[in-house]
């Protein structure tokens, strides 16, 4: 059978194959079994979730398949469009174009750290993709993608604790019937085209395919200084070259190479709550108070955040480049075994450039400029027979990461550093320059304490280098019962270097941390070490030689006067604005690390419609190192992560009532689980501790009639870390609502000393932010026939997303409601010119909501902002095959 169906079988409730893989054993065993199982008039779906084609119905497996075909239907253009058709699959956009975090089951890993890897194994044709952002573009020419949920520590590439994607592109043919254009209008000047056709050089020997695609978006979100919709827009193109040699009727090569960029105005993250004035502290002014003075613009947030406007004082700029090639063998050896080798290059670069306060006042940016490339290589061997399949294997997987990041500070960043203090450090600095100017300069003035044109930057580079061997097989017990076993073994050795400058203009020195001078006028109760105690040295210092208690002529007044120095030295106080500007010492680390994982997994299939399972899985991923600059208390490099699952899953078919129930029952704990949490003033990235989640997935379609198909989706995910001891604290909620001298309302706060409060919080019990409990989706649709030559359906999709905290800390001005989500699409086929017409909305009702994740302002405390969600869209897609 042919992907690309007729356009008049379209309207019918039959068979629709996901050809995924090329010359996999036992597939055409299957698409005859296939054809006599037609008469049922439900879907029957071929994966390769397990490497070899088998029917979805089959496989002990929760995973969701779709084809090509009805991705173009439902003008799925990404990974993002995606997760609405997948219980549990969580997909964002956050900071920038090239930051996109998955995550599956509750389980995730945020992009923002160069030093992660990701939970979700994400895979095009078979080749791993180490960065996540490589997969934010088009879904363009695809013939199918498989979600695997729960670990995946055996078969898949680079072994992921929480699932995989899996994407398989269209490959080349001889006939050159799968060729087609399209293109699509839509409301915010959307224009996405593409097109792909194939072509034989060789009948049946040798067929190339070309693909192309671009798309170009208006923003949505409008600076009210630099341009009306001027944030978050879409401009992307990409192309796709291949190959496939089949020189005889068991060996075919197919030789992809494809290259893809970004170039956007993203992203945009308008003020959630202001800090002008504490909720409920009276007298408790922020940040946003003083901005005004600064030149720049106060935002009311609440429900003005959802107006979309920002004001920064430049656009942000995120760029990417994404390209690779690949070569994938298929050699049938005999009627039982088969070798697969999949060799794979890949090089990927991206450049951040945002205004990281989040105003217009020229306060401070950030410059992210990093590359990667990798070279992996899969040799396997596939075995099959009536009893006893098996999969063996060895995987080799090497890449070069590298991290150039600067934050810098702009021309008011000194004067809004000063107003954090209101005045508190005046009559110290008042006192030096006073001294400064009755000693004719012999004494020197006090220095600016932040100057503009300062930089903290770092250089990140590691080697990581990975092996692994693994093996699977399939034994049928009886023709009921079928054990399912797998071991993985994988290796994993990384060369880690962070080198950390500060870089004051004209080359001055940094400031090195205060040191502790004595001086009985000091309390005891001030920290050495802190801008408090350094004041508090000086100022003391100030005093007695203001009252003649300190004479500058003996030697015992110029030691003292030793504890002016730093601030007589420009840039004395970024040590204690926090660790993003605090000097810190290099990191040179060689990480080590195997791990045993596998899975085992017990099938029950009593008739051909039912099929029952039980199966345990480990997953793994490896440690690293943060290549952000951390507080005091947290270590640089972790630990890998490991996860270990259970799950009970039901298959069954009703075909009399055309009525299938995919169900799957879920617990998975993981250990060492790599958090990366953002407080304001930096990422802290570390080992959590353990995580927990349980939860229940359901699938069901359903066709009353034949012209009638209801698909109903539900996700529970039950998540909680089981512990994590140095968690972020509340931020926000304390500042608009702790008054001065009182404990943190924080319940993760462990110290009752009010004059030394702990930096971090237990987060023990919470929820991991970004999560929501229940997600359900209710799809209906109806077939109709407007001629003999037309046939249409409508078709209505309605989302409800649970409430979820935005952030790590579960802080209670966090929580985002739950929300629900109307998506509309009329489609019509033109049978005689082969041609769809889709019109369509997403979001019809334009529901508000955030996106997944807030942040706490940096350097402003009690501020939040947040990245927006797509308000309603709508367009026309048309769509000609030939």
């Amino acid at each position: 059978m042919s992907m690309n169906l007729p356009s008049n079988f379209k309207r019918k409730p039959i068979p629709l194959l996901v050809a995924l893989s090329l010359g996999l054993s036992g597939a055409n065993a299957l698409a005859q079994e296939q054809t006599e199982e037609q008469v049922s008039g439900l879907e029957t779906i071929t994966v390769t979730a397990q490497k070899r084609a088998q029917n979805l119905q089959e496989v002990p497996v929760a995973v969701t398949a779709f084809t090509g075909d009805e991705m173009a239907e439902a003008v799925i253009k990404d990974l993002y469009d995606l997760q609405t058709n997948v219980p549990g699959l969580g997909a964002f956009q956050s900071q920038s174009a090239t930051n996109s975090s998955f995550s599956i089951r509750g389980v995730g890993t945020s992009s923002q750290n160069f030093g992660l890897e990701s939970s979700v194994g994400l895979y095009v044709d078979g080749v791993y993709r180490a960065r996540q952002n490589s997969m934010i573009n088009n879904l363009v020419d695809v013939a199918a993608v498989e979600v695997l949920r729960g670990p995946q520590g055996t078969l898949f590439g680079k072994n992921t604790p929480s699932g995989a994607v899996l994407v398989r592109t269209v490959a080349p043919s001889h006939d050159g019937d799968d060729s087609f254009v399209e293109g699509t209008l839509g409301n915010y000047g959307l224009l996405n085209w593409s097109g792909a056709t194939s072509f034989s050089a060789i009948e049946d020997v040798l067929a190339f395919r070309v693909t192309g695609f671009g798309s170009q978006r208006d923003g949505i979100v409008t600076d009210v200084n630099l341009g009306h919709q001027a944030v978050n827009d879409r401009d992307r193109w990409g192309t796709r070259l291949q190959a496939l040699y089949t020189p005889t009727e068991d060996v075919s090569v197919r030789i992809i190479a494809d290259y893809s960029e970004i170039d956007e105005t993203c992203c945009g993250a308008p003020v959630q709550l202001s800090n002008v004035q504490a909720l409920n502290v009276p007298g408790r002014f922020g940040t946003d108070a003083v901005l005004p003075s600064l030149g720049g613009t106060v935002f009311a947030g609440g429900d003005s955040f959802f107006d979309r406007q920002i004001a920064v004082s430049f656009l942000p700029e995120s760029s990417m480049r994404d390209r690779g090639i690949s070569a994938e063998i298929n050699w049938d050896i005999d009627d039982n075994y088969s070798f697969v080798a999949i060799s794979a290059y890949r090089k990927f670069d991206s450049f951040d450039l945002i205004d990281s306060d989040f105003t217009d006042a020229p306060l401070f940016g950030t410059k992210n400029d990093s590359s990667q490339n990798s070279f992996s290589q899969e040799l396997r061997i596939d075995y099959t027979s009536d009893e006893l399949n098996f999969i063996a294997g060895v995987y080799y997987f090497q890449q070069d990461l590298d991290l150039d990041y600067s934050l810098f500070t702009d021309d008011l960043f000194n004067p809004f550093f000063m107003s954090n203090f209101q005045g508190a450090l005046d009559p110290l600095l008042g006192g030096i320059d006073a001294l400064s100017a009755a000693t004719g300069g012999l004494i020197a003035p006090s220095a600016q304490a932040a100057p503009a044109g300062t930089g903290f930057d770092h250089i990140a580079e590691q080697e990581h280098e990975s092996y692994a061997v693994f093996g699977q097989f399939d034994y049928k017990i009886n023709d009921e019962f079928t054990l399912t076993a797998g071991l993985r073994y994988t290796d994993e050795t990384k060369d880690l270097s962070t080198i950390f400058s500060e870089n004051l203009p004209g080359g001055t020195e940094f400031v090195p941390f205060f040191n502790s001078i004595g001086n009985p006028a000091v309390p005891e109760t001030i920290v050495p070490g802190t801008l408090i105690y350094g004041a508090g040295v000086a100022g003391a210092v100030a005093a007695g030689i203001a009252d003649g208690s300190i004479n500058i002529m003996t030697a015992e007044g110029q030691a003292a006067l030793q504890a002016f120095v730093p601030f007589q030295t420009p840039g004395w106080g970024f040590q204690a604005l926090g660790a993003t500007t605090a000097s810190r010492p290099d990191i040179i680390e060689t990480l080590e690390d195997d791990q045993i994982t596998g899975t085992l997994k017990l099938s029950y299939q009593p008739n051909r419609d039912t099929l029952m399972y039980a199966s345990y899985g480990t997953g793994y991923k490896s440690g690293g190192t943060n290549t952000d600059r951390i507080g005091d208390g947290f270590v640089p490099v972790f630990d890998a992560e490991t996860s270990e699952s259970f799950e009970f899953g039901l298959k069954k078919d009703f075909p009399e009532q055309n009525f299938r129930i995919n169900a799957a029952a879920h617990y998975t704990t993981v250990e060492d689980f790599q958090a990366n949490t953002f407080t304001g003033n930096g990422f802290n990235l570390q080992n959590a501790g353990d995580y927990k989640i349980s939860g229940l997935e359901l699938e069901a379609t359903w066709f009353p009639v034949d012209t009638v198909e209801v698909n109903f989706l539900y996700a529970r995910v039950n998540a909680e870390y089981e512990s994590f001891e140095r968690g972020n604290c509340w931020n926000a909620f304390e500042f608009h609502n702790t008054p001065d001298g009182q404990l943190p309302a924080d319940p993760g706060q462990q110290s009752t000393d009010i004059a030394n409060l702990n930096g971090f919080c237990d987060r023990t019990g919470d929820r991991p932010g970004g999560e929501p409990e229940d997600y359900a989706v209710v799809t209906v649709k109806k077939d109709f026939d407007l001629s003999d030559s037309i046939y249409a359906h409508v078709l209505a999709e309605y989302s409800h997303t649970g409430d979820y905290y935005l952030d790590g800390s579960n802080d209670p001005l966090t929580l985002q409601d739950s929300y629900n989500i109307l998506n509309l699409r009329f489609f019509m086929n033109f049978t005689d010119i082969d041609t769809d017409v889709i019109i369509w909305t997403r979001n019809l009702l334009d529901e508000e909501y955030i996106n997944k994740t807030n942040f706490n302002t940096p350097i402003q405390g009690g501020k939040l902002n947040a990245y927006v969600s797509e308000p309603r869209t709508f367009g026309i897609t048309v769509k000609k095959r030939f």
